[in-house]
């Protein structure tokens, strides 16, 4: 049952971080996104510094979607009894609060953003509930078709 449960998580984890992503890209391509870069891009490039942007957007992303997985399959273990689309949502707000608290201050946006754009907490909450809601609809189907 927990290998299953782990399998699930992974699997929810990168196909919610896949449609977060998507939309990630889609406001950074058409100008709508409030951060100054992609979070992943922005930590990569502070983590390693001068190496160049094809370099340090492929590290973020590889690194975006092992945590976006990791967490997915962290999710399936420990709400196993309560995989659904709200759980999911709850979930993702917790990933989002350690974001705002955590590597927004890591980069210098400040906590919430607040250094650069206050509108960087309502635009990477909106990206979290994707993840979450892709997550928790997904964990919460697989839970029923195999009970």
């Amino acid at each position: 049952m927990i290998n299953g449960l782990l399998k699930h998580g992974l699997l929810y984890g990168l196909l919610g971080t896949l449609a977060m992503t998507a939309m990630m890209v889609l406001a950074t391509v058409t100008g709508l996104s409030p951060m100054p870069a992609p979070v992943p891009v922005a930590l990569a490039k502070w983590a390693l510094g001068g190496l160049g942007q094809p370099v340090l957007v492929t590290i973020g992303m590889i690194l975006h979607f092992l945590y976006g997985a990791s967490a997915g399959a962290a999710f399936a273990l420990l709400f196993r009894r309560k995989l659904n689309l709200w759980m999911g949502w709850v979930w993702a707000v917790l990933l989002w609060l350690g974001m705002q608290l955590i590597f927004l201050p890591l980069l210098g946006w400040g906590v919430f953003g607040s250094n650069v754009n206050l509108r960087i907490s309502m635009a990477t909450l909106i990206l979290h509930l994707i993840y979450g809601g892709v997550l928790g609809w997904g964990l919460g189907r697989q839970r029923r078709s195999t009970a």
